[in-house]
């Protein structure tokens, strides 16, 4: 099953359980308009269907920066007024929800500059690794723009309350190095093995077992406290369904046999 996009600028590729969702605006160096912020939350619903999908992995397309923050061309139009402020900013957490919600692992690979609402992006992914030479910034104090509590959560869940105050305050870059050493990304990958790494990573948790994986998810997230988190009831019954599946017998029937489990999902 192909997962079609509301917009070219956004492109989902599906191969051996990892879908893939290509950020592609090469004109605005991989920046995020209006269009692709509402097209986000329909993207995750139909990943979220898709059985096939086992990850999302969210990149820039080959060759591109992550993503270079928010099209700055709307500042004028969609976002002259307090009014349209707002709503562009409803778009974005709208956006960064779906992503958060989604059941599925999701992996923000990083290569380039993240910046603004790509920052944004990442944070709401439940794993990030970079390039080596990839650039973090927020320069939202340079802009004049305001996060509200539901976005800037995000952020904080994931840099912490001392750096998520220190990368708003200064809009300085964050090195690839740091992020790292911050716990914001969990792996760096040098230029030339970026790709490979991705996979290799990918694969690795799409051969996992799928319910296993989205009650992980589930319990990580409401024992962290992470913005949208499910509730510790919701928790429980996710992490009882796997005891009752097809994929716990097999499993233990791999174990026992020495082989490579065969994961259904059901």
């Amino acid at each position: 099953m192909a997962i079609q996009s509301p917009t070219p600028k956004l492109r989902v590729t599906l191969n051996f359980g990892v879908a893939r969702l290509h950020i592609d605006n090469p004109s605005k160096r991989n920046a995020f308009d209006f269009e692709m912020w509402r097209a986000l939350p329909a993207l995750m619903r139909d990943i979220d269907a898709e059985e096939e999908a086992r990850i999302l992995v969210i990149s820039g397309a080959a060759g591109m920066s992550f993503c270079a923050g928010a099209d700055i061309s709307e500042f004028s139009t969609l976002r002259a007024t307090s009014d349209g402020g707002r709503a562009y900013e409803k778009a974005n957490v709208e956006a960064f929800d779906a992503i958060s919600n989604l059941s599925k692992p999701t992996i923000a690979a990083v290569s380039g500059f993240c910046m603004g609402g790509g920052f944004g992006i990442a944070a709401c992914c439940d794993l990030r690794v970079a390039d080596a030479k990839a650039v973090f910034a927020i320069p939202a104090a340079k802009l004049g723009v305001g996060y509200p509590p539901a976005a800037m959560s995000y952020v904080v869940a994931a840099v912490g309350v001392q750096l998520a105050f220190d990368l708003f305050y200064t809009a300085r870059r964050l090195t690839a190095d740091e992020a790292n050493e911050r716990g914001f990304v969990s792996r760096l990958f040098a230029s030339e093995s970026f790709e490979g790494g991705v996979h290799a990573l990918a694969e690795t948790i799409a051969a996992g077992a799928p319910l296993t994986l989205r009650a992980a998810k589930a319990a990580i997230r409401a024992a962290g406290r992470l913005p949208e988190a499910p509730s510790y009831e919701q928790c429980e019954a996710l992490a009882s369904a796997c005891f009752d599946s097809d994929d716990y017998m097999e499993g233990r029937a791999a174990f026992l046999e020495k082989r490579e489990p065969r994961f259904m999902g059901r």
